[in-house]
């Protein structure tokens, strides 16, 4: 008897269109950042003045990337299965 994957083929596609989805809300938080840091004239994230929106933008983008790169390892393992 074939074990069957407990993803199946929809969980696949599902877990690649939430991966593609967050790839896009990345991409949203990166234009969003260069706003801010032109709003304010500060691109240097060391410069006491640069925007305290664009510095939390940037923590969340970092966070997000990382969880997309678990998700994107997840399904790598899930199709080697």
């Amino acid at each position: 008897m074939t074990e069957v994957s407990r993803f199946g083929s929809t969980g696949e596609l599902r877990l690649s269109a939430l991966i593609a989805d967050l790839w896009w809300r990345v991409q949203l938080m990166n234009s969003d950042i260069l706003e801010e840091e032109a709003k304010a004239g500060v691109f240097d994230r060391q410069h006491p003045s640069y925007p305290l929106l664009a510095a939390t933008l940037r923590a969340r983008r970092d966070n997000l990337v990382s969880t997309i790169n678990a998700l994107e390892e997840r399904a790598k393992s899930a199709r080697a299965a």
